[in-house]
């Protein structure tokens, strides 16, 4: 399969545009250039396999293209957070927000570790 230049970048747009639509559908935020370009690729896999499975057919185009991979994306987004048991919604070290660097997580040494007051 050979791949021009042109083909090799709507492919990227098309993954970036998906995944950082799927990212605010499912999360209110997208996920980073990388993130959005990985969640937009493999959401572009499961809508062009498991749409055509159940009969819908979008037709062509790049705007139909992207809609087919956020549908995809927002899927596999929904999967993840259904395989997580929701982790990631609440507060603390598993906080998407934390992990990002966008909140430092509380970390508390307990005191009989470290005591209060060193001499």
């Amino acid at each position: 399969m050979h791949l021009s230049g042109e083909s090799l970048l709507v492919i990227l747009l098309v993954g970036i545009a998906a995944g950082w639509l799927a990212g605010q559908i499912v999360q209110g935020t997208g996920f980073g250039i990388i993130g959005d370009l990985l969640v937009g690729i493999v959401g572009a896999l499961i809508g062009s396999w498991l749409l055509p499975q159940l009969g819908i057919r979008l037709g062509s185009g790049i705007v139909m293209a992207i809609v087919n991979a956020t549908i995809g994306a927002v899927i596999l987004l929904l999967l993840i957070r259904l395989v997580q048991g929701g982790r990631g919604a609440g507060g603390g070290a598993s906080n998407s927000a934390t992990l990002r660097g966008l909140q430092s997580p509380r970390l508390e040494a307990p005191s009989a570790v470290f005591p209060a007051k060193m001499t």
